[in-house]
């Protein structure tokens, strides 16, 4: 078996999966839009939207095509072993993963600067600068290269000790990562954002009463600087334990009466409630395994190598082949499912919004979230199943309408 001819036409499968599903993203724009939410744009708005959703789109695919062509060819070609210049297992590691971050980052660069700096300013949701823009790559990049190139390091160390145990073993250390990030995530976030307290007043006064209601507790509640870098609105949960803490972008508290805002947290403390985030992190712990279990068949596999162009093993080598080719051919099965299990939990947490009596609220809130974001209303039901972790607003609209109907 040649694995190099196999993990090309496995790229090349993949490939032709993401152009399919961005080929229909393209095409959803000129989707009928649902009766309950036609109000949201009048036709010059949604003139724009099609015009927004048409430019990112096309981006989207140039992107994908483009990196699609950098990797065939690093591939094909046998580039990654000139990378390789030792013939201890750590160095060839490193210098072949600072070569594959550092181009992954210069073609991301490329592509979200066109997406933030070009389209979204010409949009009007863009508040980056050029300095700022280049300041959260380098602090991505940095913090992505420690952070692999550590993982990668651990995972030779105890490939190299304990052999087949490194399942067991680095799965456990894979996890520890994982909930130690998400426990202290509200204090990574602080690189790239300000957070201060939510302000006295009508609305915190408000949100404090709803989760003493519940019996909910969480460490703050913090507005997020947002309008640093964007005009779009969101709100989000966060952190573990006596870490959990509810955030607020300040673009949201500057266009939604305290109602709505109460609202979209009621639908936040919804995920509380029902321990969505950890929910979430027992799916992210099984995409970890499947994962070392496609890094340690692959690591082990010593036959591979010498099809692309290597002396012998290269774990740098290793972990690119599965995260550009082999754990693609099987994303699309784990994306479905876990964009099921997240839709499943939106429409529970909105449910959440509607026994606090913020029914109406609600609906207000998302279609101000969704006409401000420049929202797709119509999404095709293939993207939807397989990529969407919200439901489209049409169905939440109908879905909260139902409930409150059933709640009288």
């Amino acid at each position: 078996m040649n694995f190099k001819v196999l993990a090309l036409v496995c790229y090349c499968l993949v490939f032709c999966y993401d152009i399919f599903m961005s080929a229909v993203a393209y095409r959803s724009k000129n989707n009928p839009i649902p009766e309950n939410v036609k109000d949201l744009y009048d036709a010059e708005t949604y003139s724009k939207w099609q015009a927004y959703h048409r430019e990112n789109s096309v981006v989207h695919i140039v992107s994908t095509v483009t990196s699609f062509l950098i990797y065939l060819v690093i591939i094909a070609l046998d580039v990654m072993p000139h990378f390789a210049v030792s013939d201890n297992p750590y160095l060839s590691m490193i210098t072949v993963l600072l070569f594959v971050l550092t181009l992954d980052t210069l073609v991301d660069a490329v592509f979200s600067y066109i997406y933030s700096m070009k389209i979204d300013e010409k949009y009007g949701f863009n508040k980056m600068t050029v300095k700022t823009f280049i300041a959260d790559k380098i602090k991505a990049y940095i913090i992505t290269t420690v952070l692999y190139i550590g993982l990668m390091s651990l995972f030779i160390l105890i490939y190299e000790s304990l052999g087949d145990w490194i399942l067991l073993l680095f799965t456990g250390v894979l996890v520890a990562v994982l909930f130690v990030t998400m426990f202290l995530y509200p204090y990574f976030s602080r690189i790239y954002n300000k957070f201060t307290p939510l302000e006295e007043g009508e609305l915190r006064t408000k949100l404090t009463a709803l989760l003493e209601k519940n019996g909910y507790h969480v460490r703050e509640i913090q507005v997020m600087d947002a309008s640093k870098r964007t005009t779009k609105s969101n709100a989000y949960f966060s952190g573990y334990g006596k870490s959990k803490t509810i955030v607020l972008f300040d673009t949201l508290i500057e266009t939604m009466t305290p109602d709505e805002i109460v609202a979209v947290f009621a639908h936040e403390l919804g995920h509380g409630l029902h321990k969505d985030v950890v929910k979430n992190s027992f799916l992210s712990i099984l995409n970890m395994l499947v994962i070392v279990v496609m890094a340690w068949l692959t690591v082990k596999t010593e036959a591979i190598y010498p099809d692309f162009g290597f002396a012998g093993r290269n774990y740098g080598f290793a972990l690119l082949l599965v995260m550009l080719v082999e754990f693609p051919i099987i994303s699309p099965i784990f994306s479905a499912a876990a964009s099921a299990v997240s839709r499943r939990a939106e429409y529970r947490a909105d449910a959440q919004a509607v026994k606090e009596g913020l029914g109406n609220e609600l609906i207000s809130a998302l279609k101000k979230l969704s006409k401000d974001n420049l929202a797709h209303l119509s999404p095709s039901k293939i993207e939807v199943v397989m990529t969407y972790s919200h439901p489209p607003i049409s169905l939440r609209i109908a879905s909260i309408e139902k409930k409150m109907s059933e709640q009288g």
